[in-house]
């Protein structure tokens, strides 16, 4: 079918929905960015187009597109299948739990374990039993922050905290800079350009956030291309993907204040870091999909008095 042929043909957002899934599935397209179906993808792709909720399709299926919404969709459907990009690159919109966050080919799609963590220990439960009281905390910082969104979170979380947030990549930092004026917390967000600790002067904070690079050497090599149009420094971690995970356990203690804690994503890895690092105690959070891709540990079990 051509463009004018499905436009003319499709006029609800169900004809979209099911011609979607059946150019995504026909073009065995993969997931991971936010989706994990087919189906999912193809609904988010749809209603973030529309500016619509992206959790509320069924309301909108069997509504009547305007010709202008047709043409959008069917170019976008087609966009998807053809370059392969993240339907996220395509809409330039990605949701932790819901908060909307601008991204593009300079940032990885935001997708952290950690946004699900912070709303379930502060949002969804009456108080966390290792994240510290949100009122207290008066200094954060996130390390490895790519498009700022767990710095706007932290930011949200933690009302009184100045929040720095730190990336290599000026481009990244970029895009940061975007999602803070978003989120109207540029008063409360200071980027820093460099790597990890490195361009904080001897800071100490209540808080260590940190999703870094942790996708070892062979799954790269085995990345379909919805993952390589993301820029591969934000995935690699190093032969078996804990190499920056080290480096920030070794520093981090420098960084905590007494009482405070890290957060940290690591993906996979936990048998290696509990072999390596036999005198720390590592807290494994468990997520939804997850029972061991990120950890909590205290100031105290890094070595601060």
């Amino acid at each position: 079918m051509t463009q004018d042929d499905i436009t003319r043909e499709f006029v609800t957002l169900r004809d979209y929905w099911r011609y979607a899934i059946s150019r995504f599935n026909a073009a065995d397209l993969s997931f991971g960015h936010g989706t994990t179906t087919a189906g999912d993808d193809a609904a988010f792709l749809l209603l973030d187009s529309l500016d619509l909720p992206i959790d509320a399709l069924d309301p909108f299926l069997d509504a009547r597109l305007l010709p202008s919404e047709r043409k959008l969709l069917a170019e976008r459907i087609e966009t998807r299948v053809t370059t392969r990009k993240p339907s996220a690159y395509i809409t330039g919109r990605a949701y932790i739990q819901g908060v909307r966050f601008l991204v593009d080919e300079r940032v990885i799609v935001p997708r952290s374990h950690i946004g699900e963590i912070l709303f379930n220990e502060y949002v969804n439960s009456p108080g966390s039993s290792f994240l510290p009281d949100p009122m207290a905390v008066i200094s954060a910082v996130d390390i490895c922050t790519g498009s700022g969104c767990l710095a706007v979170l932290a930011a949200k979380f933690f009302p009184y905290a100045a929040v720095d947030a730190v990336d290599l990549s000026a481009d990244a930092l970029d895009v940061a800079r975007l999602n803070l004026a978003e989120h109207e917390v540029e008063d409360q967000v200071t980027l820093h350009e460099g790597d990890l600790f490195a361009p904080l002067a001897g800071r100490t904070y209540d808080l260590i956030i940190t999703n870094p690079p942790y996708v070892d050497h062979a799954a790269l090599g085995a990345f379909p291309a919805e993952f390589r149009a993301e820029p591969q420094m934000a995935h690699d971690g190093g032969e078996d993907g804990l190499d920056l995970v080290r480096q920030i356990l070794a520093t981090a203690g420098d960084h905590l204040n007494p009482g405070g804690g890290m957060i940290c994503e690591i993906g996979s890895g936990r048998e290696i870091l509990e072999e390596e690092f036999p005198h720390l105690e590592f807290l494994w959070l468990e997520t939804a999909e997850s029972q061991d891709a990120v950890f909590w540990i205290s100031a105290e079990a890094l070595g601060v008095a």
